[in-house]
């Protein structure tokens, strides 16, 4: 089952930012496979993307690739015990949007502001982890999907928890290619080449549009962007996937939605 058809069914500078807390944990180092180098104790990998956009080893929260880490609603940058339109920054309902809204009819009493992408301090990698480091926006993570080869695994590293190998692609033809639970990757791919684990680490949601509190651990994946939705700003982009799909920004989160952080550097190219 994916969610991606659900259809409603500060930092103004760059400075460097030290955070402690839940969001910010140490990273277990001697457990990364794979890294270029650290930015701010937080590994990333280069793989080779057009953009130069270098990626996060782990997601924000998690001290290991295979950790699932936090889970923050849209536009947050604390974890909460509920997930739902009662405990939403930026918004009591579906049309009730208060910020990042460029649609009149989703805004509280007609508010737009025309904000479409996170500002850094509503943006949790960056406020977690500070530095260069940014949640990705939509053109990052389809880029990602576009140019890498993805691979299924219900056991990274023999650890036990499933979800996406994202490896640099070796040749054009790999690029874009997503090797699912049916499927047999090639061979000549290894954990020893640059590679970043996606843990399918599922969704919170207390009671709306999802019936249990943490949706798809251990079976789906659902990863922000910092950008908000093209036409219903009540939603914002992100990676959804499974065993046997990844969906290229195929749908929508609801941004009230516990969703997790994979944060990137942006590239210079």
């Amino acid at each position: 089952m994916s969610l991606s058809f659900v259809a409603f069914a500060s930092c103004s500078d760059d400075k460097e930012n030290e955070q402690s807390g839940p969001g910010n944990v140490p990273e277990n180092s001697s457990s990364v496979l794979s890294s270029s180098g650290k930015e701010k104790g937080h590994s990333y990998v280069d793989l080779g993307l057009p953009s130069g956009t270098l990626w996060a080893t782990c997601n924000v929260g998690a001290a290991t690739p295979q950790d699932y880490g936090n889970y923050y609603a849209w536009g947050e940058i604390t974890t909460k015990e509920e997930y739902s339109w009662n405990t939403y920054k930026y918004g009591s309902g579906l049309l009730l949007m208060t910020k990042y809204c460029d649609n009149s009819e989703c805004g509280k009493d007609g508010f737009t502001d025309n904000k479409t992408t996170l500002e850094l301090s509503d943006d949790a990698a960056y406020m977690n982890w500070g530095g260069k480091w940014r949640m990705p926006t939509k053109a990052q993570q389809d880029e990602l999907y576009d140019q890498c080869y993805w691979v299924w695994t219900e056991s990274y590293n023999n650890l036990n928890v499933a979800g996406y190998i994202v490896y640099k692609a070796k040749n054009s033809s790999d690029k874009g290619v997503k090797v699912y639970s049916s499927g047999a990757p090639s061979s000549s791919y290894t954990l020893s080449d640059a590679h970043i684990f996606l843990p399918a680490a599922g969704v919170r949601s207390n009671g709306t549009l999802i019936v249990d509190d943490l949706y798809g651990a251990g079976s789906n994946g659902f990863y922000w962007s910092s950008s908000l939705q093209d036409d219903l700003p009540s939603g914002a982009w992100y990676v959804n996937f499974h065993s046997g799909s990844v969906y290229y920004n195929g749908g929508y989160g609801v941004r009230l939605y516990g969703a997790s952080v994979r944060a990137v550097i942006s590239g210079n190219k």
